[in-house]
């Protein structure tokens, strides 16, 4: 049996989030951009002979046929044609579950880009953003490793170089439905189109704030929180809350002040996925 490889899969944030309309499937459309932090999973994958997919260390009791991890083993596998190559699988989760760091999104990109080069199956970057697709919209971003201004469900991307500060990244005790919020009645709908800019500093706003913050009252204690040092930010549609400086010292300062409960993690904005440098 081969021996384990390990990947790193890191989390995103939305530096700002737009929804620009309502489509006729029922999904919005979005003007976003997406931005890599140096907070990662770390996937390990182990090649097997015997065409057996397996989870080692399945989270929180999850199905291995319902977790994006396996469910992109197993399209890879069936989009290769060969039954004969199978994958144990561990993963070493740091991303906060359900927070709106795309951390699901980011262990299946991870998978895909993996094994395509483990089982040296040759498929390029745009067909593997199109099997990650299919798994979910943040999941292309991923593959591709670039910063990117996203439209559509968020799977129509630009790279784009913001700047890369470092962030205080903090996650309250809740986990947000998407769901809910994209369902919500209050929820802005309809902002204009914007266009593409050099400079991301004017563009902060996220439509769903609002919402999360009215319906989930640990978000909003922790928004008001860091508000006293900072004007926070939130990634998707939550619940984590974020917040930049200008050095590494800054964000750990405010770290050390954290109130009790609340998760943080000081984590370097970056343009380029930690995953590029390996493959």
């Amino acid at each position: 049996m081969s021996s384990w490889r390990w990947w790193p899969a890191p989390a995103k944030i939305n530096l700002f989030l737009h929804i620009v309309g309502r489509r006729s499937d029922g999904y919005h459309n979005l003007q976003t951009a997406f931005q890599f932090v140096d907070l990662c999973d770390q996937i390990g994958l182990r090649l097997r002979s015997d065409g057996v997919i397996q989870y080692i260390t399945p989270i929180m009791l999850m199905h291995s046929q319902d977790d994006l991890v396996s469910r992109a083993a197993h399209k890879l596998q069936q989009l290769s044609g060969n039954a004969q190559q199978g994958v144990d699988i561990q993963l070493n989760k740091n991303i906060p579950i359900g927070g709106g760091l795309g951390g699901g999104s980011s262990d299946a990109a991870t998978t895909l880009v993996a094994l395509n080069q483990m089982w040296e199956l040759g498929l390029s970057v745009d067909v593997l953003a199109e099997i990650g697709l299919s798994l979910g919209a943040d999941v292309p971003v991923f593959i591709r490793g670039h910063a990117a201004w996203a439209e559509g469900v968020g799977d129509q991307l630009v790279p784009i170089e913001p700047e890369t500060p470092w962030y205080l990244i903090l996650a309250p005790n809740a986990q947000v439905s998407t769901a809910e919020i994209f369902s919500h009645p209050e929820l802005t709908r309809n902002s204009d189109l914007i266009r593409i800019r050099s400079s991301f500093s004017s563009l902060v706003r996220n439509d769903c704030l609002g919402v999360v913050l009215g319906t989930y009252p640990e978000v909003k204690r922790v928004y008001d929180w860091l508000k006293i040092y900072k004007e926070p930010r939130m990634t998707g549609t939550g619940a984590c809350l974020f917040a930049g400086f200008d050095s590494q010292e800054e964000a750990h300062a405010l770290l050390a002040k954290l109130p009790e409960g609340v998760a943080g993690w000081v984590a370097k904005g970056l343009n380029h996925s930690p995953l590029q440098q390996i493959y």
